[in-house]
């Protein structure tokens, strides 16, 4: 710190500090997103991702339902649906009504849905079940748990001289999610209930920070963060649920829009823990399934263009439980289904090895059972799209999974 600087600013830094407004104008936890004007994507072919975790464990068999399944409706009971409810996709599947968007994606052929895919977890606790889908852990038994996220472990083994692979990432959260975690290539933006500083401001905080060399950077990235995602503040209790997610999911597509924006964005929605009064045509469950849906089709307005070489990828820790409970919901349970969609997906299918909903068929009698591991699709999107090399992501990324191949065809070669 300069003698000028600290003669001239401390006492107005502290009072800018106590009156919020540093939250609002610095809104991005800034080491994985400096220089958005001076560095442009290491992947040469300007392809973008978005990973959506959708947490709390989403029911699979409500959103995507194995219509054609002999023993669907007499294992599902009441939470059985029709195709009133979920016009089919193909002969087996149907897609629950509220999925307008995914549903035009899927006919577009730019979306596709993973039924019976789940992580390597095979218990059922939230936290656990998140944690395995964001480190990417093994999962075997006696292996140590990875600390640090799938992601974040693809930043940094990404060649950025060399131009390989992803450069740069950030999450749309108040703190950095696990799957990002671990990487000095990631950063965090959410967005704030303050109201909107003065047009002027930025220009006294320049004159303010301009011997600061920490301070002027930080303040010229959230100059260019605050371009990005003018307008998105968060309109109090308003800004709730689904909207809190529509208003995340334009931002990531702003971010990812732009020339020189990172590669990749990781979001969040929460609130499909359905134990009780799930619901079929209506209820809370279908709620959750129109907030994401009208969240996927914010970003895909707000990435224009850049759709056309995005992929979005929605997963979940585990899946619920085949047979309703006493209380009209469900409980936890292991594989779910997923959804890929985007410009530079090869979509228009279901990709699934299909187990039943017999009782025989059925994982520890209750559960339907994982055919697809996740860690299949995570290699896929690492190696097909973003272009990290497959030797790169078995070793640094995926350590001890050779044996779960990435899953081919899921993206247009372009």
């Amino acid at each position: 710190m300069t003698k000028a600087f600290a003669k001239s600013s401390l006492a107005t830094r502290r009072r800018i500090l106590k009156s919020g407004l540093a939250a609002s104008l610095l809104p991005v936890c800034l080491p994985g997103l400096s220089g958005f004007a001076r560095a442009g994507t290491t992947d040469a072919s300007g392809r973008r991702f978005a990973f959506v975790i959708l947490r709390g464990a989403m029911d699979g068999l409500a959103a995507v339902p194995p219509l054609g399944d002999p023993a669907y409706r007499r294992t599902r009971g009441i939470l059985s649906l029709d195709a009133a409810i979920a016009p089919h996709l193909d002969g087996d599947f149907g897609l629950h009504r509220t999925f307008a968007f995914l549903r035009e994606c899927y006919d577009a052929d730019d979306a596709l849905m993973f039924h019976a895919i789940a992580s390597p977890y095979r218990e059922r606790s939230h936290f656990d079940g998140q944690d395995m889908l964001e480190t990417g852990s093994a999962g075997r038994p006696g292996e140590p748990m990875l600390r640090d996220g799938w992601l974040a472990r693809a930043l940094e083994s990404a060649d950025r001289k060399a131009g390989v692979g992803p450069a740069r990432a950030v999450a749309i959260a108040r703190t950095m999610p696990l799957a990002l975690t671990g990487s000095r290539r990631a950063g965090t933006w959410s967005p704030s209930h303050l109201p909107e500083p003065g047009g002027n401001l930025f220009e006294r905080l320049a004159m303010l920070y301009e011997d600061d060399p920490l301070l002027r950077d930080a303040l010229d990235m959230a100059r260019q963060s605050a371009a990005l995602t003018d307008g998105l503040g968060m309109p109090g209790k308003a800004g709730r649920g689904g909207q809190a997610f529509s208003i995340a999911a334009k931002a990531a597509g702003r971010f990812l829009s732009a020339d020189d924006g990172p590669d990749i964005a990781v979001l969040e929605l929460s609130g499909w823990d359905t134990h009780a009064n799930q619901g079929t045509a209506e209820g809370q469950l279908a709620r959750q399934f129109a907030a994401l849906d009208q969240g996927l089709k914010s970003l895909k307005t707000a990435l224009g263009p850049a759709w056309r070489r995005t992929a979005i990828l929605c997963l979940t820790e585990f899946g619920r439980t085949a047979r309703p409970n006493g209380t009209g919901g469900t409980d936890h349970g292991t594989a779910s289904a997923g959804f890929l969609l985007g410009g530079a997906v090869a979509g228009g299918r279901i990709v699934a090895d299909w187990p039943g909903l017999s009782a025989a068929s059925l994982f520890e009698e209750r559960d339907l059972r994982p055919t697809l591991s996740t860690q299949r699709v995570l290699k896929a999107v690492l190696q097909d799209h973003l272009g990290l090399p497959a030797d790169r992501v078995d070793s640094a990324v995926f350590p001890g999974t050779a044996d779960r191949p990435a899953l081919g065809g899921l993206f247009r070669i372009t």
